[in-house]
């Protein structure tokens, strides 16, 4: 299973993301909120502005202080390494 660190030493699966979105708009604040009352918001933000949100295949909602680039780089980077593995 590959890991990606999302900041602070938090670390999330890669192959269980599905999505990675800027948390600006009405919509993904909507899916924040749900999350929240649900009990599936994971902040690894860490007191620090949320500049990531990340939809995950479990249903988690979790919300990260690093930009979405940052986290997709990394993300692609963990995929990439994955395929010359094979």
């Amino acid at each position: 299973m590959k890991l990606i660190n999302i900041g602070f030493g938090s670390m999330v699966a890669a192959g269980r993301v599905l999505s990675i979105l800027e948390p600006d708009s009405a919509p993904i604040k909507r899916v924040v909120q749900e999350a929240r009352e649900r009990g599936m918001l994971i902040d690894a933000s860490y007191g620090r502005k949320t500049k990531a949100v990340i939809l995950m295949d479990t249903d988690h909602v979790i919300l990260s202080a690093m930009t979405p680039e940052v986290l997709f780089a990394r993300w692609s980077d963990r995929q990439e390494a994955g395929e010359e593995e094979q």
